[in-house]
């Protein structure tokens, strides 16, 4: 079954990669009292993720920030050092959070996987974004395949 608005999150965890190293997250730490929006990539260093999906949440996390967003955040089927390189390379820094969703578990809670194996990368998490408040689902995006629309960061702004 796949999540829908009013729904609350499914209990489940993230690795984040920190200065002490890899450190477990769980759902309820970071959604609890918060707005949370949490996007998802099909694959870190992917192209549309590499080139404009993570890149426009870093441009506009002030801006999503000032709209009452509490934390911003990217979530892919990766292990937690290649989420920690990409978030490196994109210049991140504390403007997003970047979680490993490392055996698609989560994704898959969700209900919003993706059949990869065409491509050569396995089960994957759709491209999405959710806006979360306080572990419930207030807004939910779903791009159609092969499109780079709904769960972008200019999209959300004006969502918002």
């Amino acid at each position: 079954m796949t999540i829908k608005v009013g729904d609350r999150m499914p209990a489940g965890g993230f690795t984040r990669m920190t200065k002490d190293g890899p450190q477990k997250l769980s759902t309820e730490d970071l959604f609890k009292g918060k707005t949370v929006l949490l996007f998802s990539v099909p694959g870190a260093f992917t192209p549309t993720c590499d080139a404009r999906h993570l890149p426009g949440f870093v441009d506009q996390a002030e801006a999503l920030r000032a709209k009452g967003v509490d934390t911003v955040a990217c979530m892919a089927v990766n292990d937690v050092f290649v989420m920690n390189a990409w978030g490196k390379s994109a210049n991140v820094g504390d403007k997003v959070l970047m979680l490993a969703d490392g055996n698609g578990e989560y994704v898959k809670a969700l209900g919003l996987e993706l059949d990869a194996k065409g491509f050569g990368m396995g089960m994957r998490g759709q491209r999405f974004a959710l806006v979360v408040k306080d572990g419930v689902v207030t807004q939910l995006h779903v791009e159609k395949p092969g499109e780079f629309k709904v769960s972008s960061a200019e999209h959300l702004l004006g969502q918002l």
